[in-house]
């Protein structure tokens, strides 16, 4: 019997007892015996419940019993799961973790840990909820240069848009949709200004480079400022708009950035909608390869943790050899990166074109009906070179950053 102990019984930490139980002989025929949960860390009691009997409020009944060989922490959040995380390693316990916000910011350090007491610090649930890309990165595509990867990456933003693109609401009243479903939280902010996407982006940044990441330096712009007229430009034009997050690797340092991007029809990801998450990896020998499934949810996060526990209880006495070292990745600023744009500008488009063109040079303009503007897609220019020649022009309304 393999003992394991799980820290937060949430979404994600009900989700893994759930599985644990229901998918049992499957779990024991891949570990080679069963699997059970010890303990469950939290600060609630559960009367009445089948695991009722298995809470435990004190972190230290977990971390001093020799029986537990596992720790998954589903708390969220950096305190106290931070140090919870940290103790376990040092015990010589393993970790597997969906805590995307703890791996961002300490996972240089807990990889570190994990090696040198020869255990496990695995957290494939950290990007992309069930959909499997930590481990495709370390293990089916050990043999690849990784040149790009980019994904919509977090499943409340990505259905904000989607009902903006459908249906045509409001930014406010797709969130609005959003929390009364659940899927975006009451104070929505990690998602929508793309806090969410920039961890995420950096983790998987750390593991194709091999080197870490610090999230605070990628450039990170979320949908707040997104409108239901930028999606009607986008309809007329056969293009959408994504929050992306991106990082293409080169010389030894990425272009890395979180932003809404309007992108075409033929864009591997124009079609990944709702609450999905995809996500584009680029290898300089396999060429481009796509994630696509569950990004969120109960069942689908704790399948990502449950292929972790068993990774760990099969290499319970070995270290898995993943993550990253600890020298710094290079980010370049933003203002290197280049793109088209799609602009809105005050004014009537056959009065001002000359004007715009003069600043932007050849575009492409566009017109809706009623409108008391019009919008351009330029060519392609750098972040720095748009943003030097937008100060010349009045009455821009609108930026998004295009390929297609």
């Amino acid at each position: 019997m393999k003992n394991v102990a799980v820290m937060g019984y949430g979404t994600i930490g009900s989700g893994v007892v759930e599985i644990l139980d229901r998918n049992k002989e499957v779990i024991a025929k891949k570990v080679g015996e069963p699997v059970s949960v010890k303990y469950i860390l939290d600060l609630r009691e559960f009367p009445g419940t089948p695991v009722e009997d298995k809470i435990v409020h004190d972190f230290s009944v977990i971390v001093n019993d020799p029986e537990v060989s596992m720790v998954i922490e589903t708390m969220g959040g950096l305190k106290p799961a931070y140090a919870f995380v940290k103790a376990s390693l040092e015990a010589g316990k393993h970790v597997a973790t969906s805590n995307k916000a703890l791996v961002a910011a300490y996972g240089t350090e807990l990889i570190r840990i994990a090696k040198e007491h020869k255990v496990n610090f695995l957290f494939e649930a950290s990007v992309g909820g069930g959909i499997p890309v930590i481990r495709p990165l370390y293990t089916s595509l050990a043999g690849e240069e990784i040149e790009e990867i980019t994904g919509i990456l977090n499943g409340t933003t990505n259905y904000i848009l989607t009902k903006m693109d459908k249906n045509g609401d409001t930014f406010e009243n797709a969130l609005r949709e959003a929390q009364d479903l659940g899927y975006a939280e009451r104070n929505p902010e990690a998602d929508v200004e793309g806090h969410d996407t920039c961890r995420k982006i950096a983790i998987l940044t750390a593991m194709a480079a091999g080197h870490e990441v610090n999230y605070e330096h990628i450039y990170t712009e979320g949908i707040t400022n997104i409108t239901d007229v930028d999606f009607a430009y986008a309809e007329s034009l056969r293009t959408s708009i994504k929050l992306l997050g991106s990082s293409r690797l080169e010389q030894g340092a990425a272009h890395a950035f979180v932003a809404p991007v309007m992108i075409g029809m033929d864009h591997p990801l124009y079609s990944v909608s709702d609450v999905y998450n995809g996500i584009l990896v680029k290898g300089n020998m396999l060429g481009t390869s796509m994630f696509y499934g569950s990004g969120a949810g109960k069942l689908p996060t704790a399948s990502a943790v449950i292929a972790d526990i068993i990774e760990a209880l099969n290499n319970e006495d070995q270290h898995v050899e993943l993550g990253w070292d600890e020298e710094s990745l290079k980010i370049y600023p933003m203002e290197t990166m280049s793109f088209r744009y799609f602009v809105r500008i005050k004014g009537i488009a056959s009065k001002r074109l000359k004007e715009v063109e003069e600043v932007f040079g050849t575009v492409e303009a566009i017109e809706l009906d009623h409108m008391d503007e019009f919008a351009v897609v330029t060519e392609s220019m750098t972040e720095k070179e748009y943003d030097n020649r937008a100060k010349k022009l009045s009455g821009i309304r609108q930026r998004i950053r295009a390929e297609f």
